[in-house]
């Protein structure tokens, strides 16, 4: 099972059901700022509704589409990273998503770096991709510091909440990862 201390202060886990009630918290708490970005903020109602996301992420993990962590940093629960998987393209894209308390000291683009790393190495991708809103130059940042090649725009490609946003599509070859 897949785990990773970044360092004293961060650690990658894979989420289980026990994680719900906290991981709601984090994102009631942010709920406002997260929607900007998220489009699934709104529907996330309830531990509850948290569980069944643990749940799935739980089965495809067990059938090697995904793997989705947890992100702790001092022993908190402070947002979540998803590596999804492409088996038959030896593929994977990442989406991430950090509460805002723990936002600007590193922490995603060090738990970007540890899943980047895990990708092409433990299993072996070929690619790994990360999409990110044209205008959340925060989640671009992380691709650009880790040396992903930005490849396009896609326009109008995701409803969040009441409009479409372009996406920023960025790539990483195994070839190319030099562990930033």
């Amino acid at each position: 099972m897949f785990a990773s201390r970044i360092d004293d202060d961060l650690e990658l886990r894979p989420l289980e059901e026990r994680h719900a009630q906290e991981l709601f918290e984090v994102i009631d708490q942010d709920r406002k700022d997260l929607r900007t970005w998220l489009p699934w903020v709104d529907a996330s109602r309830s531990a509850d509704d948290i569980a069944a996301f643990i749940g799935s992420a739980r089965q495809k993990l067990a059938v090697g589409r995904g793997l989705t962590c947890g992100i702790w940093h001092r022993g908190r629960l402070v947002g979540v990273i998803e590596l999804r998987l492409d088996p038959a393209h030896r593929a994977g894209e990442i989406g991430y998503w950090l509460g805002r308390e723990a936002r600007g000291q590193g922490s995603m683009t060090r738990a970007t770096r540890a899943l980047v790393d895990h990708g092409f190495g433990d299993l072996g991708l070929h690619r790994i991709v990360l999409r990110a809103a044209l205008g959340n130059r925060a989640s671009r940042a992380i691709a650009e510091r880790l040396g992903f090649t930005l490849e396009g725009t896609l326009r109008e490609a995701e409803w969040v909440n009441d409009h479409f946003e372009d996406l920023a599509v960025y790539a990483m070859l195994r070839r190319e990862w030099h562990g930033a």
